[in-house]
């Protein structure tokens, strides 16, 4: 037992020692982050509200995250000017991209304009003829059910096989020829106003709406053309969104849901509109009480305005995330959000507007969302 106990004191002292190089690795600092490109630098403006640095630093993790999918765009305004702005290899200022879901938003602003001229109705039942027969209970559905996406129809967005969603089959199959006749056709599978169930379809029934409320002509070029010189005019001219490009189906119906083309500048130009609650140089171009029913919480989902994403929190089921980031940007912040990853993220708080565009799967958007949040969370709210 001697010897046994007289060798381990004897090495008591060295055991420290043996275990200083692990001890030293753990408290040692993280690696630095790799020297930021000429590019990310020079994507941001001389003041752009916030460090100059930062900005570049979590601009350029938008676009060198591999986890974040295929960033292709991003524009940065702060207190109405741009203060970044970046580009993907093969992309520029002169892209137009797509908008998939961010058009729904253009579609919502659109009818508030038909509203404020008269032409439509908030609060009484949608003006679809078919509808509108005796006995037919979708004539209980107002025009504030579509807009809050609680109409009530029978619908299914996303399913698998892809098929099976409703949107695929009116966007690509059966219904692509005549959309607003296949989406105003399905029954209810519950009482209008009692549920929230996001559908593309519901949208282009209010695009439909709309061209019904412009011309009396079922020629799909006169509807075609009557919606397209609307908002032209109303919207996209006076905001200098010259680059604005929207599609119409074989029916003349604006595919209101999905599909405008534009540049990542025009969509922030958008942005910044609502920002400014529909004014723009001084000229109140939409009313504000509008955009302020667009970005406040629908009656069956706290998280969704007229056409409208909004960062405010709701009970989630198991599995369920929030499309934003209620935790790290003011609940006032609201959001246009597009398939595969199209964001116009807009914060009246922080005086800023993020837009992003590119090509994200669901997994790869789970990562970009923190990713947005660095950017907004480097300009306090006011």
């Amino acid at each position: 037992m001697l010897p046994r106990l007289r060798i381990h004191r004897s090495i008591r002292p060295i055991l420290p020692l043996a275990l200083l190089p692990s001890l030293l690795a753990c408290n040692s600092a993280p690696p630095a982050p790799a020297p930021l490109s000429e590019a990310a630098r020079a994507a941001v403006a001389e003041d752009p509200g916030a460090p100059a640095g930062q900005v570049a630093r979590a601009l350029d993790n938008l676009f060198t995250d591999e986890a974040v999918g295929e960033t292709r765009a991003v524009v940065l305004m702060h207190e109405g000017e741009i203060a970044a702005e970046r580009y993907a290899p093969g992309y520029g200022p002169d892209t137009r991209f797509v908008s998939w879901s961010m058009a729904k938003t253009v579609t919502a602003v659109m009818i508030g304009m038909l509203v404020a001229d008269g032409r439509l109705e908030l609060d009484q039942p949608a003006p679809v003829p078919r509808w509108n027969r005796p006995g037919d209970p979708r004539a209980e559905i107002t025009l504030r059910h579509l807009l809050q996406m609680r109409s009530g129809l029978r619908h299914t967005e996303s399913g698998e096989p892809p098929y099976r969603s409703s949107e695929v089959r009116m966007l690509f199959l059966d219904g692509r020829d005549d959309m607003a006749e296949f989406a105003t056709a399905q029954p209810l599978e519950g009482e209008p106003g009692a549920r929230f169930e996001y559908s593309s379809n519901t949208t282009v029934i209010l695009a439909d709406i709309a061209a019904r409320a412009l011309t009396d002509s079922t020629d799909p070029e006169e509807r075609r053309r009557a919606v397209a010189d609307y908002l032209q005019t109303r919207i996209f001219a006076p905001l200098g969104m010259s680059s604005m490009v929207p599609e119409f189906d074989r029916a003349g119906t604006f595919i209101g849901g999905s599909l405008v083309h534009g540049t990542a500048r025009d969509w922030a130009r958008f942005g910044e509109f609502l920002r400014l609650k529909g004014s723009h140089r001084g000229a109140q171009l939409l009313p504000r009480g509008w955009v302020e029913a667009m970005i406040a919480p629908s009656p069956a989902s706290p998280h969704y305005g007229f056409q409208t994403w909004l960062n405010r929190d709701f009970e989630r089921v198991e599995g369920e995330d929030h499309p934003l980031f209620p935790t790290r940007a003011p609940a006032t912040m609201f959001a246009m959000i597009g398939h595969m990853g199209q964001y116009t993220l807009i914060s009246p708080e922080q005086q800023v507007t993020l837009v992003r565009l590119g090509h994200s799967d669901a997994a790869q958007r789970s990562a970009l969302l923190p990713r947005l949040a660095e950017v907004l969370e480097l300009y306090p709210p006011r």
